[in-house]
Parts: structure tokens; sequence; C-alpha cells
């Protein structure tokens, strides 16, 4: 087991001891007592298993794991959709026991409000309190696919060690709209205000340069984390950013000489995005690169089972190495993470969540995908918007 950072402060394990949902997706009501232990959900396609794990990934920051809407997810009958949904848990944080609720607004059922204990939730409290980390069958193929995806990948991982870079990344992309509407009008033969462009792109390099050092950081831990730990069923993986920003801060520049050259950057550049009707330097841009280590295989080139088992074991070293800092591992959401393993990986997988000593939801047709776990989960039956304890 992973030694826990003995600077650290004690944690608790972030779990939810009690879920109770009313009108999401086809749940029109639901209530869960648990235990901190992993929680198997299991049964027919359609049944709502990936609905009710959704439901828990809305307690941590973002949007989910479907990244849905309010209206989206209200539950839906032949008379139509109930006005209201609400999700509701009881659950040991960092810090102690809390409970955590988010649902539609009565007043504006379109908008989503999230609390904590009774009061508005931020989402760096969130990601402080309680950290998440989740997997979909989307990211099998992570590796083949879009580098706007593997980024958004990386980045939860990232959020989950470092509480403020989701605020990080929202300033940053919110000015970054702000800027190309001003370029987008100058192209169009209007005037833009040259100090309010210079205030847009000083937040852009400040809260940039920020995420750019909270992706290297997270980046470091996590490749000492896979370094270090003993062969396991998973491949161990050689990961590198390929970025403007991160460069720069990866030579040895300071946060500040690294900000004022992506500033400048920015200020020379809009000519070149004004004609390009986007931003073309900056951390949005970075890309995640991956190789198989034993094979020496840039990761797409691997198989669609290697690729699997290769995000895998980076969840499960990321969920290692912030147990490391802060005394308690996220929450991990592993969406049919058992389907296309074969035994030996099914095994390593139980072994490696039960060694984390983390709560996470897995799901899977079948009761026997989940027998390599033996006692140490906690099994229930999902059926047409019910779920029960087996």
């Amino acid at each position: 087991m992973s030694e826990a950072d003995p600077n650290a402060p004690s944690r608790e394990r972030p779990a939810v001891t009690r879920l109770k949902l009313t009108g999401f997706r086809n749940y029109a009501h639901l209530d869960l007592a648990l235990d901190a232990r992993p929680v198997a959900l299991f049964g027919p396609n359609g049944a709502g298993k990936t609905n009710l794990v959704e439901a828990v990934s809305f307690l941590g920051p973002g949007r989910g794991v479907r990244a849905a809407g309010s209206d989206a997810v209200r539950r839906r009958t032949p008379a139509g959709p109930d006005p209201v949904w609400g999700v509701y848990a009881e659950a040991m944080t960092v810090d102690g026991s809390v409970s955590l609720a988010t649902g539609s607004d009565p007043a504006e059922p379109s908008r989503r409000k999230t609390k904590l204990d009774g009061a508005a939730a931020t989402q760096s409290a969130l990601a402080r309190l309680f950290p998440m980390l989740w997997l979909t069958p989307r990211e099998d193929r992570l590796w083949a696919g879009s580098r706007s995806d593997r980024m958004r990948f990386f980045d939860r991982l990232v959020l989950a060690g470092a509480p403020d870079h989701g605020a990080e990344a929202n300033a940053y992309e919110k000015a970054q709209r702000e800027r190309q509407r001003l370029l987008d009008r100058e192209q169009d033969g209007g005037r833009a205000d040259p100090s309010w462009l210079d205030a847009l792109e000083a937040k852009m390099a400040a809260a940039g340069t920020a995420m750019a050092a909270a992706r290297l950081n997270a980046l470091a831990r996590l490749q000492a984390e896979i370094d270090a730990r003993p062969d396991t069923a998973f491949p161990k993986a050689d990961l590198a950013l390929e970025g403007v920003v991160e460069a720069r801060l990866a030579e040895g520049v300071s946060a500040a000489e690294a900000e004022t050259g992506f500033l400048e950057a920015l200020r020379k550049a809009r000519p070149r995005d004004g004609a390009a009707g986007r931003a073309l330097t900056g951390p949005h841009r970075t890309e995640l690169t991956a190789r198989h280590r034993e094979k020496d295989q840039p990761a797409a080139d691997c198989s669609t089972g290697e690729q699997k088992a290769l995000v895998l074991g980076l969840a499960l070293a990321q969920g290692a190495a912030i147990a490391r800092a802060r005394g308690a591992a996220p929450v991990l959401i592993l969406d049919e993470a058992c389907a296309h393993l074969d035994v030996a990986r099914r095994e390593g997988l139980a072994e490696a969540l039960i060694d984390l000593n983390a709560q996470a939801w897995l799901t899977g047709v079948e009761a026997g995908l989940f027998e390599v776990f033996g006692p140490s989960v906690q099994r229930f039956m999902v059926e047409d918007g019910r779920a029960g304890p087996v």
C-alpha cells in the first residue's frame, strides 16, 4: 500500500454514506445506505447504472460524467418531465461528515444549484473536500481520439489534486472568449478598446500560467507514482505535456517570467488570432502524450485493451499520488471499467482499489464481473430505475 506523505494532515476517506435521488433520469425515488467500501452496481443495459454514477459525479466539481445540463437529467414520464430533480448525499469528506445536495432551482428549473451543509458550494470547495476522478467508456480510446478529449481527461486528474485548477481554467476560458469577441469585431470593421484587450490578455496570461504550473506539478507527481510502483496488471506510461507555457516553466523560468512572455505573445498575436477566429497559442492548445513503456510504443498505436489499461493505470496512479500528498484518496467512478478486462486485470483492479482504500463506484452487466473483489465491495442490483443491496 502507498504510504501517505508524513507531512500531510490526517484525512477522512471521501465516501458517500447515503444517497437519495428524486426525479433524476429514470429514478423517481431512490434511497441507498452505504459504507466506505467500493460500490459494485450490476444489471442489464438500460437499467440505470450509469445514471446512478452520474448522480454521484454531480456531488463533485464539474458538470458530471456526461456534462449534462439541468434539463437533460429531469425524469421523463408519459405525462411529461418531472418539474424538479435532486441528488442528496450524506458523505465523509477530508474535513469530516457533511451533507451535499444538488438539483434544479424550483424558481428556474433549467439552472442547477449545489449546496454544502445547506449553503451554496463553490467548485473549489467541492474539489478540496470531495475530490473525484472518473472514467467512462469514452476514455477507452482516449489516446486515439482528439487532443481536447485527452486534455479534458488530464485536467480532471489535475483538479482532483489541485482544487483551484478548475477556477483558473474557467477564468482563462472566459477571458479568452471575450478577447476573441473583440478581435472578431475588429475583423468586421469595428474597433476594440485596446485597454480592454490588455486587461483580458493579462487575465489570460495569469490564469493560463497557473493552469500550466498545476499541470506540470500534477504530471511530475503522477509520473513519480508510476515510476515508483512495482509491476502491476496495468502497463506503465511515460507521459509528457507539449505546450508553449508548460515548456517555458519546464525550462526553469519563474512563473512571473512565463506569464510575462505569454502576455507578450498574446499581444503580438492579435492580428493572427483575429484572422484565424481563435487563439492559436496558450494552454488550451497543450497536448498530452503517452508511451507504453514496456513496448516503447505510442499509446495511440496500442490495442484497444492496452489503451484502456493505460488509462486505468493513470487513474489509479493519480489516486495514489493524491492519497500520498493529501492523506486520503479521491472517490473514483469507473463506469464499465471491468468490461473487456481479462480476469488477471480485474484482479489487478480489485487489488489496486483495495490498496488505495478509496470508495470506487463500478458498473457492469453481470455480478460475476465483481467476484474478484470478494467481500471488499458492497453490491447493488440495478433494474428499471431501482437499486437494492445483494
